[in-house]
């Protein structure tokens, strides 16, 4: 069976296919899921997806050793004492990501984030592509300058606006516009662009996701529970509040 890439269903003329393809289809609505598969050989910033890990899913209450967790090189949006954590991997470039932020972030941030319950963190997990690539380096360069998150919405809105994947609108001229926008010190945001300050880092976290068994977009982790896709927000509300409860 062929696996969902980049948001659409590799077309064919072979009547064969037709049934497996639909089936597959079928059940991606019923499960209101909606997520961005890796591709094996995909590459982004010369990240080389492995095939075996990408299908290697991880069980996080089998595999403590991979649950992600917050560290000091994150950068955490509400009360660092919260008790609830909110680690989000994505790409700037896909469009369920982008659904996420729109229609699932904002009630977060309001009910559980704002009040204290809870706080997040996001991390690059980038496979669409060089923009995805540039792009998660140019929100780590706004990190420099206290404006991860501010920048982080604004990108995501850009490219929400935009619609499209691989089509050059993610580019120096943007994240220096939006920069000016959100009057950052543009000389020394464009130095840590132009330097590649945070190549590696973007790299690693893409790495370090595909050994937690991550391999589709969105991917959140609620305290260690993994929640995939763009689910209601019923489904990320009852295991937030599962945790405050038990606390």
């Amino acid at each position: 069976m062929e696996e969902l890439n980049q948001g659409e269903i590799k077309k064919t003329d072979s009547r064969n296919n037709f049934l497996p393809l639909s089936i597959l289809i079928a059940a991606v609505l019923i499960s209101g899921s909606i997520v961005y598969m890796v591709h094996s050989g995909k590459t982004a910033g010369n990240i080389q997806v492995n095939p075996k890990e990408q299908t290697a899913a991880v069980n996080p209450s089998t595999n403590p050793a991979v649950l992600p967790v917050i560290s000091d090189r994150d950068v955490i949006l509400g009360d660092q004492k919260a008790p609830v954590s909110i680690i989000e991997y994505s790409d700037y470039q896909c469009p369920f990501c982008s659904r996420l932020f729109e229609q699932i972030e904002p009630s977060l941030r309001e009910e559980y984030i704002k009040t204290g319950k809870a706080k997040m963190v996001f991390r690059n997990f980038v496979f669409l592509g060089p923009e995805s690539f540039a792009a998660a380096q140019a929100a780590e360069c706004a990190k420099d300058q206290n404006k991860f998150w501010a920048y982080h919405d604004v990108l995501f809105n850009a490219e929400i606006k935009d619609g499209k994947e691989n089509n050059g609108n993610l580019e120096q001229g943007l994240f220096l516009k939006l920069a000016k926008d959100l009057q950052l010190d543009v000389n020394s945001f464009t130095a840590c662009l132009d330097g590649n300050k945070y190549m590696e880092k973007v790299r690693s976290e893409t790495t370090e996701a595909q050994k937690a068994g991550i391999n589709s977009t969105p991917t959140v982790f609620i305290n260690g529970e993994m929640i995939r896709g763009v689910q209601p927000y019923a489904q990320f509300k009852a295991a937030i509040d599962s945790f405050l409860v038990a606390k």
